[in-house]
């Protein structure tokens, strides 16, 4: 888990070129997020042995929890952007010290969100329209998982940082560690064994938020022990500084996954109010189901978001335009072979995770609909990281607000208004991803994403 010691001293060399392919960095996150997933699929399994209702509040517990950790993502996308730039320019210390800032500005946000989800737990869980018996279950789950908010958070900083320096490996044994610690922790506290008590739906929250603690403290003991690439730097007079910095980067993120949770919330709410407790529960399996195919994009995502970043930060423009092209067709390429064969095992798998027949037939056919759209997301995942790690944050929220809000939210509005069957609001999902493909391309297409970072002063 060890990295060998990086010099903290910035170099006054020329920047070295940056030799590293896509794959080589996508390929931990994308195992990582794989972990990941079966975890979800695992605890999708477990859940549902507590029925719909179960499930169905797992689903908007894991909505609201998102929302408010929408400010985190975006001191995780702000320092991700930076650490690359300065390693990429042979800045070691520079980038050591965003992280050390990174970290304080997290713990910061971090802990108003604990007490925020904690204290309304109901109130929030009240907003999606579920039926009672759901929404006590999804308060629950809400509060238990809200309280975990410090470890998700410091977890989150340390891959991001780690990870823009170009080391997957870390986060990789680390995020292996919190998915083993979550199945076991997830079995004992649902079920009961060993000594721990059957406490049900929170079990599942605690699971969760247990296991990421054990991850978190892992990764923190190894940075205060010198044992990751990016070190300890000694504070300065730029401190205060940095992290206005990652704020001005990370402030359009941080919208963008408000508009994106505030997006999923809102579409979740008309699925629950129009439909019921097993469409929702359809929904949310599906969307685990499906969750094995989107890893593969986040991975690309973070390649392409490191890659672009580093190499912008060592004077290569053009080698920094063919990573993100290349990420996003590899991202297309693996997302869809996977899609067609979760497609192909659709029901077998839906009755897997909740054999009611009436929550299967829905969550194959939600399964058909997200299938279709993996190319699509594919692009979005891999062209949106890359003009995050040019420090281009900005477009994406547009994009996102584009798709989600004025596509996806609208149209299942229109359609659940128009009292059309819940498959044609699960579809509205095509016409998110089709904006937001379209505008991404253009984007990318443009280069004005090639300049971003520094016309905002940051660097």
């Amino acid at each position: 888990m060890a990295q060998a010691q990086a010099p903290q001293t910035d170099s006054k060399a020329p920047a070295p070129r940056v030799n590293v392919g896509v794959w080589q960095l996508a390929w931990p996150t994308v195992l990582t997020s794989l972990l990941q997933s079966t975890v979800g699929l695992t605890d999708v399994k477990v859940v549902g042995s507590l029925g719909s209702a179960a499930v169905a509040a797992a689903t908007t517990g894991h909505r609201v929890f998102f929302g408010l950790q929408a400010m985190l993502m975006g001191v995780s996308v702000g320092t991700s952007a930076l650490v690359a730039r300065a390693w990429g320019a042979n800045q070691r210390t520079e980038a050591a010290r965003v992280l050390y800032s990174s970290l304080i500005l997290a713990g910061m946000i971090s802990l108003g969100m604990t007490v925020f989800g904690v204290s309304l737990s109901d109130v929030l869980a009240g907003a999606f329209g579920l039926e009672p018996d759901a929404r006590a279950l999804a308060a629950t789950y809400t509060r238990w998982i809200s309280a975990f908010t410090c470890a998700f958070a410091f977890g989150m900083v340390l891959s991001a940082s780690l990870r823009a320096a170009g080391d997957t490996r870390t986060p990789l044994l680390t995020g292996a560690l919190a998915n083993v610690m979550n199945i076991l922790f997830l079995y004992l506290l649902v079920y009961g064994g060993l000594g721990f008590p059957k406490v049900g739906i929170a079990g599942a929250a605690l699971a969760g938020g247990l296991a990421f603690s054990v991850a978190s403290l892992a990764q923190l003991w190894l940075w205060r022990s010198g044992r990751l690439r990016l070190q300890i730097a000694s504070a300065d007079s730029g401190h205060r500084e940095r992290m206005r910095a990652i704020l001005r980067v990370g402030a359009p993120a941080a919208l963008e996954q408000l508009v994106v949770q505030t997006g999923f919330m809102a579409f979740t709410f008309i699925i629950a109010r129009g439909f019921g407790t097993q469409a929702l529960a359809a929904y949310g399996i599906g969307v685990q189901i499906l969750s094995v195919s989107f890893v593969i994009g986040f991975g690309f995502s973070i390649a392409a978001s490191t890659l672009v970043g580093q190499h912008l930060g060592a004077g290569e423009p053009a080698r920094a335009a063919h990573s993100g092209w290349r990420a996003m067709w590899l991202a297309v390429a693996c997302m869809s072979v996977l899609a067609l064969v979760i497609v192909a095992c659709a029901e077998p798998i839906a009755r897997a995770m909740l054999d009611e027949p009436e929550v299967v037939r829905l969550t194959v056919a939600f399964i058909y609909l997200l299938g279709a759209a993996q190319p699509l997301m594919a692009i979005d995942f891999a062209l949106s990281g890359a003009l995050r790690g040019a420090g281009d944050t900005r477009y994406p929220l547009y994009v996102t607000f584009a798709g989600l809000i004025c596509g996806r939210v609208l149209l299942a509005t229109v359609f659940a208004w128009c009292k059309l069957p819940v498959e044609w609001v699960y579809g509205a999902l095509l016409a998110d991803y089709t904006i937001k493909v379209t505008m991404l391309i253009r984007r990318f297409r443009s280069g004005r994403w090639r300049e971003a970072l520094a016309k905002t002063g940051e660097m």
